[in-house]
């Protein structure tokens, strides 16, 4: 709130001038308060005596659901705002790193959204534009990269200008747990949804930087650097569905793996999940793509980072034969020499055993 400028309050200001926290102070605050000071303190719970990760695999993670809950019979939240069962076949916004509560979060939009992002068309948003933040606590890995755990909520927003015209134009909704249950106690809930969202009134109320490659004239409305992919490449990915994201904490850098219409079948059958018996098998004509970037601090959330520069994507291409192939590019386009075989056939492995992020 300091940092976007909402606090102190204006009204407060107004009236103590020498309350207005300089650049100086600020900084002090975030060095004191940063998440980021020791990486390894985030998941000391999650080590062992020895200081090495417990080999807590995924398939733990898969294995604490035991059925799905039908997204058609999940309740609206208490003011009648409808949960939008749609919402996992929505495309990739953005994703955060949120260190201040080591949660993941992707953020999905409908295709009017979308659409809206491609363009840049966000200031205002367009009417009927949803999106999705999901949430998932973060687990380390035995490979000692974080990757999402848990599933955490699902929270939405919907614009309608006539519809919400008193909560700022947005619907507002949060479903929380497995079971997906409306977070609200009573209407007045909104309230919290509004308050905390206040800041980037100037941004439609709307947190997220958009991966785009379109230009907006005001500053940090989208995220132009992280939608620098070389045209270069076989695909591009970035309008595909995402499948799951991780962070190495050693390089700083995110990845978010995407997949074709074809692999997604596989993924949204919701029988994709990793079990004990093997790996899930990804159809013929499936093309996963591991997109990787370094980090920056979110310049509207303190103690969360976001997707910077691509740094590599690597493709991976499943035949009907159940041949794989496997290819890497760098962030200038160039296809690397991959002439290890045994670092591509762990690549390869790599990318097609990461269990899909766990929907609920």
């Amino acid at each position: 709130m300091m940092q976007l400028g909402a606090m102190p309050l204006a009204s407060f200001r107004r009236l103590h001038p020498e309350a207005k926290v300089t650049p100086e102070e600020l900084a002090i605050l975030k060095t004191y308060l940063a998440p980021w000071s020791d990486e390894g303190s985030r998941f000391a719970s999650t080590r062992t005596a020895s200081g090495t990760p417990n080999a807590t695999s995924l398939v733990t993670v898969a294995s604490r659901v035991s059925q799905f809950i039908v997204l058609t019979t999940v309740k609206p939240e208490c003011d009648g705002f409808l949960f939008d069962s749609n919402f996992e076949t929505w495309k990739l916004i953005s994703t955060t790193d949120r260190g201040d509560n080591d949660t993941f979060r992707f953020i999905l939009g409908n295709d009017i959204a979308v659409n809206a992002v491609q363009s840049g068309n966000i200031t205002p948003w367009p009417e009927g534009a949803r999106l999705a933040k999901v949430a998932w606590q973060q687990e380390l890995g035995s490979d000692g990269l974080i990757h999402p755990g848990q599933f955490v909520q699902i929270e939405l927003m919907l614009k309608n200008t006539r519809k919400y015209k008193n909560t700022d134009g947005w619907g507002w909704g949060r479903w929380r747990g497995l079971d997906l249950k409306p977070y609200g106690k009573d209407a007045r809930f909104v309230n919290e949804c509004t308050g905390c969202h206040l800041p980037v009134r100037g941004n439609d109320y709307v947190y997220t930087l958009p991966i785009t490659t379109s230009k907006i004239p005001k500053d940090e409305i989208v995220n132009n650097a992280a939608a620098a992919l070389p045209s270069s490449l076989p695909y591009q990915p970035l309008g595909w569905s995402a499948i799951t994201m991780y962070v190495d904490p050693m390089t700083h850098t995110t990845a978010t793996l995407y997949g074709n219409d074809i692999a997604m079948r596989t993924v949204m059958s919701r029988s994709a999940i990793r079990t004990a018996a093997g790996d899930r098998e990804y159809a013929g004509g499936s093309v996963l793509a591991l997109v990787t970037w370094a980090q920056r601090q979110d310049p509207h959330w303190f103690g969360a980072r976001i997707p910077q520069t691509p740094k590599a994507v690597e493709f991976v291409h499943l035949t009907d034969a159940g041949t794989k192939t496997y290819s890497r590019y760098d962030a200038a386009g160039q296809l690397s020499d991959r002439t290890d075989t045994r670092e591509t056939f762990e690549r390869t492995n790599f990318i097609v055993g990461l269990s899909p992020a766990q929907f609920p």
